[in-house]
């Protein structure tokens, strides 16, 4: 059985890039690229996957709308899919329920998706004028060949 170990080991060895899926109203599926990795919810503190969203976004949208998602890791043939549904917190999601600080909560996304920078304070800057978001996708199915 697939579990977020494999999630870990498949984000590390492609670099936290994974295949995001959405259901849009019509029934049809939004796929996209995405640099993502096992981080807890930080509001209800469920595993999850975690990823980092530009404002503005179909991607985003259809999440506000849908509420749930499917995240894919892969690594040739090994494969990994987490669904369940998806939190948003960003500046134009505030969760209420979220005391922490966004510029922090931004940060800890991009490093759990294996992502470093060597200027933290450019990295907020463009995390605010791109009005980016923090998707967190719960954990609830996790399937896999692993």
């Amino acid at each position: 059985m697939a579990d977020l170990n494999l999630v870990r080991e498949l984000a590390v060895a492609e670099h936290g890039l994974a295949t995001v899926a959405i259901a849009r109203p019509d029934g049809t599926v939004q796929a996209s690229v995405v640099n993502a990795g096992p981080i807890d919810d930080p509001v209800s503190g469920r595993p999850s996957v975690g990823f980092v969203a530009r404002g503005g976004t179909r991607k985003l949208e259809l999440l506000r709308s849908g509420g749930h998602a499917t995240i894919v890791f892969r690594r040739g043939w090994n494969w990994v899919s987490v669904q369940g549904p998806a939190r948003l917190i960003g500046p134009d999601d505030a969760d209420p329920d979220f005391t922490g600080d966004l510029p922090t909560l931004l940060r800890d996304v991009f490093k759990a998706a294996t992502g470093t920078h060597d200027d933290w304070d450019e990295y907020d800057r463009v995390m605010a004028a791109e009005r980016r978001c923090c998707v967190f996708v719960e954990a609830a199915r996790i399937s896999g060949n692993g």
